[in-house]
């Protein structure tokens, strides 16, 4: 009788699939697409466009993932190119009191003199398979609760499994909430040596009042190099470059890693979005965004060291801002429940499909319902402000998880992600501990404030201290800093922690069972049903729509495509490029004053610039949060930009794709080249760039 049932469903799947894609195709350039999945009827049928599977192929080999962007190879010696931004914590952590690379930026002309980057690992996915049906068979029968154990079960299998016969890096990743499992492999470089970045201020140009607005100019990009066996990396795919670059109404692709969407998500987990996790997170990082400037202002070394910090949270910020005011907007979400209800009428409406998914939007509400118990003591029951006390809970974490078997692990610590895992928690970069007892008694602080003094959490940290003695005592305590104190923790037991004096090991081994209670209220009573109806939810809309829908973003390679365009707000025009000439004179109108000043190289050079060169320009291309760094190319592979930004007609992007004003950044390829001959004499890194040499 199942079988029947779900053949029925199968044959309307064929003829909703059918009849929604002219719909569909309709949405523009909407679309962050997997590229097991590429959107090749879309481009035909708009661009008359069609990319063989080798121009796929080399496209997605050609691309990198950052920790917390994109890159691409642009050269046949591990050459990457990236934002500016991308690197900043790493110019970062390689400057000193004596040596601000922030301020001063950086070439390295040979390669003797590139500067090994401390915790950096570059991922270049070169496998992709997908083992949806593997997963669902797992699961099929089991209750909520069931299948979500048996899942973590099987996907530790498959990645470990994987690893061992391939020595890749393997990651199963969900998408359509579940609805699709594909297994990622991965091959990793994490010998990563910096080349080139312009000083902050010429990346930066603008600062916090340009961030999110167009017209633009900055030169948000940099150069690192990948290395493989102490020797710049030979790479077989990486983009060529256009030194003429993108031009108006040019199509164009970006391939990267965009964060996170939630387009597709239902009413009850936007409504949480809006009324819980958005105002939780705002509160929480204005709270230590605000701690950190008035660091900052102790001094010039106490404002290079927070300056990176404060940089990443004004943009986090301004981004969460724009997209909660967009949900507190009335045609924000009408749009959404228009589509949700669009979708349950089209369920609805066969009995086949009601029995099978109606019940899904249901049980995704009482999900949420039986989260919102504890969301407050998840959300606070982190010391995630300190480095040293995340690396502390890491560290016990890691030493109880890889004593139990591979299965039953929690997922940062199963055997695919062990290399990776201890090559950050080794890192040698340099740790501030003034800085790290500001953030963390502030932090301990907010956790008193909003749990109380009866929080077991509270109690475990506190007891009985106020938050400043007791963030003197941690680190004025520790020794994780020290980074061969680090390793002999990760190599020892259970027991050889529990002997340890350090204070914040010992706060560790207090909190983790906190946590991990937490956490298995939240396994049980929330995820395990938030997965099966996300899964339902998915085969509805497959059902109805096919697979002409892209999943939402998660931090995986995805291929858009666009056009440079510029738009009107209003009855102005913004016109698609912006020129170096603009810059000059955007510098000049501000009296040349913080954040409009140029940067001491973009000042003495400016007789030396072509003024006409083009610096940023926009297009329709879909992107998000996680895109920056992503390389822009055109229909034959070449590099003609580099996405660093989005203006904020995209804050809403998270929830809506929208065309009409919404445009993504790009830094152009004539002005990057521009930039390196004229203002920081690196004719050499552009020979490089060009393929003369």
């Amino acid at each position: 009788m199942k079988t029947q049932i779900f053949q029925k469903i199968f044959a309307i799947m064929l003829f909703f699939a059918f009849t929604a894609s002219s719909m569909l195709i309709a949405r523009a350039d909407e679309g962050m697409w997997i590229f097991g999945n590429p959107p090749l009827k879309q481009l035909k049928e708009k661009y008359n466009f069609s990319p063989d599977q080798a121009w796929l192929d080399h496209a997605r080999l050609a691309a990198v993932r950052f920790p917390s962007g994109s890159g691409s190879f642009v050269s046949a010696n591990g050459l990457v190119l990236t934002n500016h931004h991308i690197v900043r914590s790493t110019l970062a952590k390689l400057s000193s009191s004596e040596r601000n690379l922030l301020k001063t930026g950086f070439y390295a002309s040979n390669f003797n003199d590139e500067l090994k980057c401390p915790d950096v690992e570059l991922n270049v996915l070169v496998h992709l398979e997908n083992i949806t049906d593997r997963l669902q068979a797992a699961t099929q029968g089991k209750d909520a609760k069931a299948a979500e154990e048996q899942r973590k079960v099987e996907i530790a299998k498959i990645e470990k499994e994987s690893l061992e016969k391939t020595g890749l890096k393997s990651t199963v990743v969900s998408f359509y909430e579940g609805g699709e499992y594909w297994l990622y492999r991965y091959k990793k470089y994490t010998d990563i040596r910096m080349v080139f970045a312009p000083e902050a201020q010429a990346a930066e140009f603008g600062g916090d009042y340009d961030n999110f607005t167009y017209p633009r100019y900055a030169l948000d990009f940099a150069l690192v190099r990948a290395y493989e066996n102490d020797k710049p990396a030979k790479v077989e795919h990486y983009f060529k470059w256009s030194t003429k670059g993108a031009e108006e109404n040019e199509l164009i692709f970006v391939i990267g890693n965009p964060g996170s969407t939630d387009r597709l998500r239902t009413i009850s987990q936007i409504e949480y979005q809006r009324d819980v996790s958005n105002p939780t997170a705002l509160k929480s990082l204005t709270r230590q965004r605000d701690l950190l400037v008035k660091y900052s202002a102790l001094g010039a070394e106490q404002e290079r060291r927070a300056s990176d910090t404060i940089s990443g949270l004004n943009n986090t910020l301004k981004r969460l801002n724009g997209q909660q005011e967009g949900l507190l907007t009335a045609k924000l979400m009408q749009q959404k429940v228009q589509e949700e209800d669009d979708l349950r009428q089209k369920v609805a409406a066969n009995s086949e499909l009601q029995k099978a998914y109606g019940g899904a939007w249901n049980e995704m509400n009482q999900a949420y319902s039986n989260f919102v118990s504890v969301s407050k003591r998840v959300s606070y029951s982190s010391l995630s402000s300190s480095q040293l006390a995340r690396l502390a809970l890491s560290i016990t974490q890691y030493v109880i998880e890889t004593k139990k078997p591979n299965g039953e692990r929690l997922p940062a610590y199963r055997d695919s992600n062990l290399e990776s895992l201890r090559f950050q928690l080794l890192s040698p970069a340099p740790i501030y501990t003034d800085l790290e007892e500001v953030l963390l008694a502030d932090r301990l602080q907010e956790i008193l404030e909003e749990l109380g003094y009866a929080d077991p959490f509270v109690k475990a940290t506190l007891n009985g201290r106020s938050s400043k003695e007791a963030a003197k005592e941690f680190i004025s305590g520790t020794k994780l800093a020290d980074v061969n104190f680090r390793k002999a923790l990760l190599e020892g037991d259970l027991a050889n922690l529990e002997k340890s004096a350090d204070p914040l090991v010992q706060i560790a081994l207090k909190i983790d069972p906190i946590i991990r209670e937490l956490d298995k209220f939240s396994r049980e009573n929330f995820d395990a049903l938030r997965v099966s109806a996300g899964e339902k939810v998915a085969k509805a809309r497959f059902a109805v729509y096919g697979r002409s829908i892209a999943p939402d973003a998660n931090f995986t390679l995805r291929f858009s495509y666009g056009q440079v365009k510029g738009y009107e707000v209003g009855t102005t025009l913004v016109p698609y490029k912006t020129t170096y000439a603009g810059l000059y004179d955007r510098a000049s109108s501000f009296d040349n004053k913080f954040p409009f000043e140029l940067s001491p190289k973009l000042a003495a050079n400016k007789s030396a610039v072509d003024q006409n060169v083009p610096m940023n320009f926009v297009y329709t291309a879909d992107t998000i949060g996680g895109n920056s760094g992503s390389p822009v190319i055109n229909r034959q592979g070449e590099i003609v930009g580099v996405n660093f930004d989005s203006n904020a007609h995209r804050f809403v992007s998270r929830y809506v794709y929208t065309e009409e004003r919404g445009r993504a950044m790009a830094v152009h390829s004539a002005g990057m080249l521009e930039a390196l001959r004229k203002i920081y004499n690196a004719g050499g890194l552009a020979d490089e760039l060009e393929g003369r040499k």
